[in-house]
């Protein structure tokens, strides 16, 4: 079985030294209850219960999947026991309002928390990841009555909630949705339609389920204007508050699926299901894009999960298999053959996921603290400004973070060689279970379109000027340094082309707006790498500052660094061929018609 240990030393270094997450809290309305003791021991219970409650039902719940007997969902062995002392933990609630029952803690230690869930049990998870987005839809959208209704269950975790978007004529482009909602003699709807693709829309761990629904109403504009949001519980709610009536809606099949096995992903029927309309007719997609920003990010911290998951367990094997000798010469006089990490080759891989994993961490703690800002603080200007960068932020994290943390599971396998093509080394189900994420929520290429399109041209590149303004200060600050200049200049030279390359495109798509498509999966892994290249040089200047001050850590310190330049050196370079990519424009990509792709396939 798969190990796995909480990198609590490396997120005591981005929270502390890095990013001033002590500071950060203490001058943050309702964050002063987090204080480093606080946060140390909420840290440790939850890589406590992700290691020991988790991870022994990974493989098992991946081997066993779900179970839909007669309309009704059985998750595998242990799972729903894990969830109801999770929900005894108080974790469901541990960033919600205490008005709603919940700890009023910083939306970012919940952050933290689920970079622990995602590395020991994905498919487990996604039941109580999806409950927090509807909550946070109720919250900022709901009626009082719905609140009082809804969000307590949500919160204290007895009642989980799900994302009813997709159907099977539409996915990303809702604006096609079919389901139908109509007005009732009791102010409700009666919805009708069939949704798929939704993940924990039935199971046994929780008493009731609140389906968060898109449908149109009778007299709905066409495309995205028309469609409206609607609660339709599970179970109707009695007059105490309890489950009462079975709703008109139900599970018509699970789907069989590459990976996330332990997750019910269904298709949910709504057979004239009782709603009840969220916020105002027509404007449900507003609505429902609180949900879908928050999701977003969560997927980017399953890619981090999932790549530093397969990091330690690909750092392991390589320490301990034996196979030949080290180039250079013998490595172990003790043994027949030197382990594997010897191997240049395999270091290279190890590195990629190091760099992976560690830079994902800083990007992932970077955007928390932009989360916590635009929820909790009460200056204007400041919530306006960490707005602009999570709105800049949140398409790379969900995106970029999901395709490298992809290709570190797959780095993992290759260390394990014939060996992680073997089920129970579980580093193949690492691999599986991560390809949904560049799937789900908004597929890279959507992200890249609302990074580029939404986010950059549409905005006039002001939202990325907030960011590369950053990026210039620092760079500004330590042009002097002599310990920088490898990290800095490169650096300030991308940054620089950063806003360059914006141009360009835009330019281009002012007369062909294709060139906004063409460009736009290259521009935000460009993106990523420069975002992580800054992120790491400025964890090379912390990590010097502390050897200054101390040897205690130094190995720490000095592998911070040498990671860093790693990522540079290595993964870095990247970028010059995602720049050749824009710059090429799309005549290569639109110049076949679409029926000449098939050509030469003719008898």
């Amino acid at each position: 079985m798969p190990d796995y240990q909480a990198p609590l030393r490396d997120l005591r270094f981005v929270m502390d030294e890095l990013l001033g997450y002590p500071a950060h809290y203490a001058r943050l309305p309702g964050g002063e209850e987090a204080t480093p003791d606080v946060v140390a021991a909420i840290l440790e219970e939850g890589a406590r219960f992700a290691r020991e409650e988790l991870l022994p039902l990974n493989q098992s719940g991946d081997r066993e999947g779900c179970l839909l007997e007669g309309g009704e969902v059985k998750t595998p062995k242990g799972f729903k026991q894990a969830y109801q002392r999770y929900v005894a933990g108080g974790w469901p609630g541990l960033a919600a309002d205490p008005e709603q029952g919940g700890q009023g803690l910083p939306p970012s230690l919940a952050m933290v928390l689920s970079e622990m869930i995602c590395a020991t049990n994905l498919a487990w998870g996604m039941y109580p990841g999806l409950s927090h987005g509807a909550a946070d839809a109720l919250r900022h959208h709901g009626s009082a009555v719905q609140k009082q209704t809804y969000l307590n269950k949500l919160v204290e975790g007895v009642w989980t909630g799900t994302m009813c978007l997709t159907e099977s004529h539409c996915g990303t482009d809702l604006g096609l949705i079919k389901t139908r909602a109509v007005p009732d003699a009791d102010d409700g709807y009666t919805i009708s339609g069939t949704k798929i693709f939704i993940s924990a829309g039935e199971h046994d761990l929780a008493e009731n389920i609140v389906h968060l629904v898109l449908a149109r109403l009778p007299d709905a504009p066409a495309g995205s204007r028309g469609i409206s949001l609607f609660v339709v519980p599970k179970y109707l709610p009695d007059d105490d508050g309890h489950p009462g009536e079975r709703n008109a809606v139900s599970c018509g099949s699970l789907e069989h699926k590459m990976g996330i096995h332990g997750n019910a992903t269904c298709v949910m029927n709504f057979d004239g299901a009782r709603g009840f309309l969220v916020g105002q007719p027509h404007k449900g997609l507003a609505c429902m894009f609180t949900m879908m920003n928050a999701a977003r990010i969560g997927v980017g911290i399953q890619g981090l999960g999932l790549a530093e998951a397969s990091f330690q367990n690909a750092l392991g094997y390589a320490r301990d298999r034996l196979q030949m000798r080290g180039l250079s010469g013998t490595q172990a006089e003790d043994k027949p053959a030197d382990p594997i990490i010897v191997h240049p080759d395999v270091r290279r891989m190890l590195l990629t996921q190091k760099a992976i994993a560690e830079g994902g961490r800083m990007l992932v703690l970077y955007t928390a603290q932009l989360v916590d800002v635009v929820e909790r603080s009460q200056e204007a200007e400041q919530r306006e400004h960490a707005e602009a960068l999570l709105g800049l932020l949140t398409p790379i994290v969900k995106a970029f973070l999901t395709e490298v943390g992809f290709e570190a599971t797959n780095e993992g396998v290759q260390i394990f060689g014939g060996h992680g093509f073997i089920q129970e080394w579980g580093m193949e189900q690492l691999v599986r279970d991560a390809r949904i994420t560049r799937l789900y929520e908004g597929t890279t290429g959507i992200q890249a379109l609302d990074l580029l399109g939404r986010k950059v041209l549409m905005s006039q590149g002001e939202s990325l000027k907030v960011f590369t303004k950053e990026i210039h200060k620092f760079c500004q600050a330590e042009d002097a340094n002599p310990d920088m200049a490898e990290f800095v200049r490169p650096l300030a030279k991308l940054n620089a082309e950063w806003g360059e390359l914006t141009t360009a495109v835009g330019m281009k798509a002012m007369s062909d707006r294709e060139e906004v498509g063409a460009a736009s999966v290259d521009y935000l892994m460009y993106a990523g790498y420069v975002t992580l290249a800054y992120l790491f040089a400025r964890a090379v200047k912390q990590a010097r500052l502390a050897l200054d001050d101390s040897l205690e850590e130094a190995t720490f310190y000095r592998a911070k660094i040498n990671t860093a330049r790693f990522f540079y050196e290595r993964l870095l370079p990247r970028t010059r061929a995602h720049a050749q990519m824009i710059q090429a424009g799309g005549e290569s990509l639109m110049a076949m018609s679409a029926e000449d792709f098939g050509r030469g396939f003719e008898i």
